[in-house]
């Protein structure tokens, strides 16, 4: 039970830190507001959607409970001046002083949104309490009955935009029987108007559609009317017209120089200093906007994504004068603001390892336009040292890494479709070549790389991404491995040492593979700010080895001494993959939200291959899994470690499950909090003989999911996130009886595992 002695003295300091009495920063004429509660006499209206119409809330609480940020201000003095007064005011939270005004605001900010929601008889009550120089304030709402759309009319001003808009009336949100919700009456205006913007109507926009709601007394009954006509005051405005494009002009890095050449591409006029950067050909393909086509807006939205998608354009603006009123056409004018075609950056890291210092440089050279069609070529040198210092057995007691790394990203995709259709999509392909060397006191090790690669998704599905590895080539070569190395752990047929044997052979991996990324947008809502509901889905499939194995057994290859084919006596490997992951929040408001997570991931060998290479194994255990345990120390399944002095290798399988569940919460400053369980565990699929309890089965399944709960603490610099998390063991699958539930026994020293790390976890 010592692992308390630290709790208990936590939650004493959080006590007396909310324990603090404010008001003495108070004038005497005002009250601490001490809590404010909303409460609705309608079951069908929740309180939490309606919260952020409150204009004046009490101090924030660190995870709903105690206002530690306020007792931080509070240990401060009342002089401003104090250097230590004004550290505590810094990171703390000033006393909220009630303020009846925005007492008034705010129920005022309810009771229409109340009645933005169709609640047109809805009232709200503020009630105070007062218990000394506290107060306590709740906002009682009365809704009443909701109003629904008995009668629905659409009356146009223009015979033309009528046939128009209502032949895409199968996708209005209004219909009769809806109730009288002014979010959706919003929603369906501007769909109408990116209708007509989308068909050539260049100069409509909201103003052109408003709403009357005639109330019938003591009914709910309402008549609900559109109008689409134009706005007060617009005599300036010319007559309604679908315009198309006239010329387009295509301005590179405008106002650099006085001279000015133009030159003309499939009928695009290309404005520049007389060299022209990029190929006229990739500023077609980019380019939505279409000579002698309807004005559409969404060509101007997809035009600019693309063009910001190209890392040699800086920004991008497209502008269309206004024409005159006798002219049916748009000139589109595109300006484009060029980047650097160089940069070069230099990164320097230091490292720790058990004690072992070092550090690694980094140097990246970028040329943003290679061959003068927004090609993009990133080369990396990387070289890093440590001096290892306890390491017994070997003579070079020191790591040397160094490497090389080229991409060149084209800018467009390897799809035989045409340009038209080409269009529709936004991507680019990947050819990459990388080496790398690794000494270290045990071996020495050598990684040869080589791959092609895509990333795309479709204009209207932003959110949806796809990447195809079309082939990815893998070599790795062990040069040179000591003797004392191989004599411990390589030879002989101890069965412990299986997975370590297999990952210190020279092997060629031959692999392709599918991802797949869809983030659910954030849905913006009115009442509903902050419940987002967001979710996103990862999905990952991989093969390798079997065209190689396909024509291995055609050609008929001979196999090595342990059955396997391979290419000029290095084994191949043989494997297919499959990943899912699944995350979703749930954002209860401004400051706290609650995010489930789940994964699964299963690899299997077979063909020319016993087992799966050891950089496509799971772990488990560590920051972003089942954080009462550190990385690769769980698993798999009830699996005990040996006192071996790399039994980590073991630790390894070829099937996982993470499951978590984490609340977040506002701390003070830049503080965030968080309180997590986890679960899962790492199995493998065969059975070997060195890892009892290692293999998936069944029947012991729910005895092998291991459980962690803890607490978390994340500094939120807005670009990064510096997390700790501290998670303590409730369920450990390694042992059986009482050890089998630390929960009901934990021991701190034992059973708690300290994280740091950089981003959430999901």
């Amino acid at each position: 039970m010592k692992f308390l002695h630290p709790l208990y003295s936590l939650l004493l300091l959080v006590i007396g830190l909310s324990s603090c009495s404010p008001v003495r920063f108070l004038s005497d004429d005002k009250y601490l507001l001490a809590s404010v509660h909303l409460k609705s006499d309608a079951p069908d209206i929740k309180p939490s959607d309606y919260r952020l119409h409150i204009r004046q809330e009490a101090n924030t609480r660190w995870l709903s409970t105690a206002k530690v940020p306020l007792g931080i201000y509070c240990l401060s003095g009342t002089n401003p001046h104090h250097p230590f007064n004004r550290l505590m005011h810094r990171i703390g939270e000033a006393p909220v002083a009630f303020n009846d005004t925005l007492m008034h605001f705010s129920r005022s900010s309810l009771v229409a949104a109340l009645r933005g929601k169709g609640y047109l008889q809805a009232s709200v009550e503020a009630d105070t309490m007062r218990r000394g120089r506290h107060l306590h304030l709740t906002y009682r709402m009365h809704p009443g009955k909701r109003s629904y759309v008995q009668q629905l009319q659409r009356r146009f001003d223009n015979d033309t935009l009528r046939r128009i808009v209502m032949a895409d009336s199968a996708r209005s949100l209004l219909y009769r029987g809806m109730p009288l919700d002014l979010s959706l009456l919003e929603e369906e205006r501007t769909r109408i108007i990116r209708r007509l913007q989308n068909n050539g109507y260049y100069n409509i926009n909201n103003e052109f559609v408003s709403y009357t709601a005639d109330t019938i007394a003591h009914s709910q009954a309402v008549d609900l009317t559109l109008h689409f006509r134009r706005p007060q005051r617009s005599d300036s405005l010319p007559p309604y017209r679908a315009y198309r494009i006239g010329k387009i002009f295509l301005h590179e890095n405008h106002g650099e120089s006085a001279h000015r050449d133009t030159t003309f591409y499939r009928n695009i006029h290309f404005v520049t200093d007389g060299r022209q950067r990029i190929n006229r050909r990739i500023y077609f393909r980019n380019l939505f906007i279409q000579a002698d086509s309807l004005y559409r807006d969404v060509a101007t939205q997809y035009s600019y994504q693309n063009l910001s998608g190209l890392g040699a354009i800086g920004f991008s603006t497209i502008h269309y004068p206004q024409p005159l009123p006798a002219d049916s056409t748009l000139d589109a004018h595109v300006f484009v603001k060029l980047n650097k075609p160089h940069g070069v950056s230099f990164d320097i890291e230091g490292t720790n390892t058990a004690g072992d210092l070092g550090g690694a440089a980094t140097f990246t050279y970028t040329h943003r336009n290679l061959l003068h069609s927004a090609e993009q070529l990133t080369l990396k040198l990387r070289g890093a040292y440590e001096a290892i210092r306890r390491l017994e057995g070997y003579t070079h007691q020191d790591y040397i890494e160094y490497g090389a790394e080229a991409t060149l990203r084209y800018p467009t995709l390897p799809f035989p479709i045409g340009e038209e259709q080409l269009r529709r999509y936004k991507g680019a392909s990947d050819l990459s070549l990388l080496y790398n060397s690794q000494n270290r006191p045990e071996f020495h090790r050598r990684l040869l790389t080589a791959a092609w690669s895509i990333h795309w998704n479709r204009h209207t599905r932003p959110n949806l991404r796809h990447r195809l590895d079309i082939v990815s080539l893998n070599y790795v070569f062990m040069p040179w491995i000591s003797e004392t190395f191989r004599n411990e752990y390589l030879n002989g047929d101890d069965p412990r040492y299986a997975v370590l044997r297999s990952s210190y052979e020279n092997i060629f991996i031959m692999k392709s593979s599918y991802g797949l990324t869809y983030n659910s947008l954030r849905e913006r809502k009115t009442n509903n700010l902050y419940q987002t509901n967001g979710y996103q889905i990862r999905f990952n499939f991989e093969s390798a080895g079997n065209l190689l194995y396909g024509l291995s057994h055609l050609s008929r290859m001979r196999r090595n001494n342990h059955g396997a084919y391979a290419i000029f006596n290095i084994p191949y490997s043989q494997y297919l993959k499959f990943d899912f992951d699944y995350s979703k929040s749930f954002r209860f408001n401004e400051h706290s939200s609650l995010a489930l997570h789940a994964a699964f991931g299963i690899a299997v060998p077979y063909g020319n291959s016993d087992i799966i290479p050891y950089e496509k194994r799971y772990f488990a255990g560590g920051a972003n899994s089942v954080r009462g345990w550190s990385v690769r120390t769980l698993g798999p399944g009830s699996y005990v470690g040996k006192d071996g002095k790399i039994d980590f290798i073991n630790q390894t399988g070829n099937l996982k499950l993470d499951l978590s569940v984490e609340y977040r919460g506002f701390l003070f400053w830049k503080f965030e909090g968080a309180a997590f369980v986890d679960a899962g565990n790492i199995w493998n699929t065969r059975n070997y003989a060195h890892q009892s309890g290692g293999r998936l089965q069944l029947a012991t399944l729910h005895r092998q999911i291991a459980v962690a709960y803890g607490l978390g603490l994340r500094l939120n610099l807005n670009y990064f996130i510096l997390r700790f998390d501290g998670g303590m063991k409730a369920i450990n699958p390694a042992y059986s009886g009482k050890l089998h539930y630390p929960l009901f026994s934990p021991d701190f020293n034992r059973d708690f595992a300290l994280h740091f790390a950089v981003g959430l976890p999901f």
